[in-house]
This record gives C-alpha cells, structure tokens and sequence, in this order.
C-alpha cells in the first residue's frame, strides 16, 4: 500500500535462494523448526521442497531484502528452498482468485484486509500457531484478529499493519500561520491558505486503495458507514454520508489539485516528496524513501494523528497476515517456516527493517523500538487505537472486500467533485452498487 516514487506496476520478480547443507549451531536445538531439527539435521526429504511465498512489494524497500535475508537463513537452517515473489498489492486479488480457481500457484500467501474472508474455502487453519502466539504475546489489536480470525478458526496469522496519519510539510503549514490539523475542518482552513500559496493538500479520489482508506476515514469521523453494525443493513444513503460528501467536494475544490483524481497508491507519495503537496494522508513509506535517498523534504516533513470528526477520530488500520493455501504440497514446511519466522530473533529484525512503515500487530509491542528508531514517529504510536477494517463497524466479512475491489466509495465521491452527480444522486449510485456487491457474493 501506499507506493514508493521509484516503484511503478511490475511482473513479479523472484528472488530465488539456493539449497544449501544444514547448519548446526553451536550442538544447540534450533528453536522455531521444533522437533524435527532438534536432532542436529534436517530430514533428507527437505533438500528436495521448494518453499514459495508470495507477497506484496512493500513500500519500505529494506523490508523487501531483509525478507530476501531471512529466507536464505532459513535455507540454510532446514535445506529447503524458499522463494519470493513480489507482485504490486493491487494484483493480489486477481493473482490470488488465479491461484485458488487453479488450485496451483504459491505455498504462502500475504493477505491483507478481507481477504482471509474472501479465500477462506482455500486457507489452511493456522489457529495452532496463532494460539500459540497469543500465549507468549497477548491478543492481537482488535481489526487484525477480525481481518484473520474468520468463523472461529485463524486463517492467517497476522504480521504488520500499515497507518495512515497525516504526513504535512512544518515548514509550509507555519508560512500560512497554521498548525498541523488536529480535525478535518481545521485541514479544510489551512488547505485553503496553503493552496493560494501554490501547495495544495491532497487525498486521492480515485480507484486505489489509499483513496478508500482515506474516505472511510472521513465518512466515520462525521458519523456515516456503508454497512451497519449488524452486517447485513446497507448504510450509506444517510444525512451523516452527505455531510462527508459536502465536505469532501469543499476539500476538493477549494484545497486540492485535480491531480488528485487520477492518483495511484505512489501518486500522493511523488507529489509530497517533489516538494509541491503541502499536506496527504498516507503510511509513512514517503518519509522512508526520503530519508533514504536523502531528499531534503524528509527534514520538513512531520506527523500528526488522523484528522477527527464531530464523531470522534477514526482511521483505517491495514492488517497483513501470511496464510497457508490447502492445495499447497509443502503445508508442513510452511507451518515450520511461519513458526519460525515468527520467533522474536526473526520477527524483531524484520519489524525493525522497515524504519516502522510495518507496525507490529500485538498489544505487547506498543513499546516495540521499532516506534523510536525516530522521533517524528510519536503520533503514530497510538494510532491503532483507533484504527478500524474496511467497512466498520460492520463485522468484516468477504463482501466488504468485494465493495473495496469496486471502488464504490471513491467513485461516489468522484462523482461529486467532478459535478457529474449531485449529492444525492451519487449516494443514491453508492448504495445501488453497494446492493449489487452484496448480491454477487
């Protein structure tokens, strides 16, 4: 989610990590690959399995090659082989339904949002390593065990979550007398001065997942939702919608640029990073990237919680879990490999990779230092206390992610901005194809 500047769409790239001969260390029992490597070797049959994992490029670059690392480690441990694919996160959907229609395809599987709901005929039950998990660290923040925990069994095991705080530009938001907006009006009356100076703050309105994060964001904080709490009332078609709308049109026109409209999950990043966006809601993975290539915007760039509304303060939280598919040859390793990738030693360096663009996903981990590698990270520490899924405060369910693979809520806000339907009208729109999702599901 949420892409760097430098990555655009690509085929997916492999990363392949050669067989190599088990190492003992030390006489001492690897922890993590359990009894069957307890005895100082792993079984002759593993030289022969190749392990593979797809996964969604993640947008903080060194958590991509400390993954890569981590693999050849376990090659080196167990003998297998562990490949890693990367594909960009908007063709997951379709590489994974590809996957699960041919019954062939990867071992291991990064999953996000919904979509252990929405595969769940093809995911293996992995509640004997998330409950095992559970023992040693607590439970999960409350939308990551929803995003995975579906109808009492575990079907992913959840790894990361990504935030979305305001990213603003300190020097460029004191220029206009301006502090960082603490609530959605206050982002509307600083984005109109910083406009007229010629920095216009920005959300994507477009078919992209950041988009959708954004307007749930700004649809709850004012009190609307498109599912009701009973997951079956469809929602959307209320005076709160139409308040966010009205708000979102005011936005647009009077403190964004229509480039806006045509934004991908890079386009928000590119334009806060070429030094001419004052303001985004987005993870941090343009801070990151700036940092790293030492772009001089990264000094002028801060972090402030997610704007609130009249009903409170309300985010989305994107939880990521690693699923097993049942047609896999390999389930065995894949359990042992997940078991050990899940290890403190392994799970702190890969958490500590990503200069905290990947959040840790246990209670216990509130004070991780991950969260202090720097210290423009202090409003995000808390953000996932009020961080939600797609579609709360409905409970999640596969049909929500389908109402976010169609881009219904950002094309009914689209068509407000563009004038091509009144208000009513466009909510009218939403809650029909809302209807129509729920009847293809």
């Amino acid at each position: 989610m949420s892409g760097t500047p430098q990555r655009g769409t690509r085929k997916i790239q492999r990363t392949d990590v050669g067989r190599r001969a088990f190492l003992t260390t030390g006489g001492r029992a690897l922890a993590g690959l359990g009894g069957i490597l307890a005895a100082g070797r792993a079984p002759a049959s593993w030289a022969a399995r190749e392990l593979s994992l797809l996964t969604a490029v993640n947008y903080a670059p060194t958590s991509d090659a400390k993954l890569t690392e981590l693999a050849k480690r376990y090659t080196s441990l167990s003998g297998v082989t562990v490949r890693i694919d990367h594909v960009q996160s908007v063709q997951m959907p379709a590489k994974l339904s590809a996957e699960l229609m041919g019954k062939s395809g990867h071992d291991i599987m990064s999953l996000e949002m919904h979509y252990p709901w929405l595969f769940q005929p093809g995911l293996v039950d992995v509640s004997d390593i998330c409950n095992d998990l559970a023992r040693k660290h607590g439970d999960w923040y409350p939308f990551a065990k929803e995003h995975a925990h579906v109808k009492g069994r575990w079907l992913g095991v959840p790894y990361l979550f990504t935030s979305f705080p305001g990213s603003y530009r300190i020097d460029l938001f004191e220029k206009v007398g301006e502090r960082e907006p603490d609530t959605w009006e206050d982002l509307l009356r600083a984005g109109r001065k910083l406009k007229k100076l010629g920095h216009p703050v920005g959300i994507a309105i477009s078919q992209t997942t950041d988009s959708v994060s954004s307007l749930y964001s700004i649809l709850w904080c004012y009190g609307a939702k498109d599912i009701a709490e009973d997951g079956k009332t469809i929602a959307i078609n209320s005076k709160a919608t139409e308040t966010a709308v009205d708000y979102v049109n005011a936005l647009y026109h009077d403190a964004m640029d229509p480039a806006v409209l045509s934004w991908d999950n890079a386009g928000n990043n590119q334009w806060l990073n070429s030094g001419k966006g004052s303001w985004i809601h987005n993870p941090i993975s343009h801070y990151v990237v700036a940092k790293e290539t030492k772009l001089p915007v990264a000094e002028l760039t801060g972090f402030h919680p997610s704007p609130a509304g009249p009903a409170g303060r309300h985010t989305v939280g994107v939880p990521r879990s690693l699923g097993i598919w049942k047609f896999s040859k390999n389930v065995d390793v894949a359990r042992e490999f997940l078991k050990w990738f899940f290890e403190p030693a392994q799970y702190h360096e890969w958490i500590m990779s990503g200069d905290s663009y990947n959040h840790p996903t246990w209670r216990d981990m509130e004070n991780h230092p991950v969260w202090d590698v720097d210290r423009k990270y202090k409003p995000i520490k808390s953000i996932a206390q009020y961080s939600h899924l797609y579609g709360w405060p409905a409970p999640p369910d596969e049909r929500i992610q389908l109402i976010t693979n169609s881009y219904i809520i950002p094309n009914m806000f689209a068509r407000v901005v563009t004038n091509a339907s009144k208000p009513r009208e466009a909510i009218l729109w939403g809650e029909t194809e809302i209807k129509r999702a729920f009847e293809r599901s």
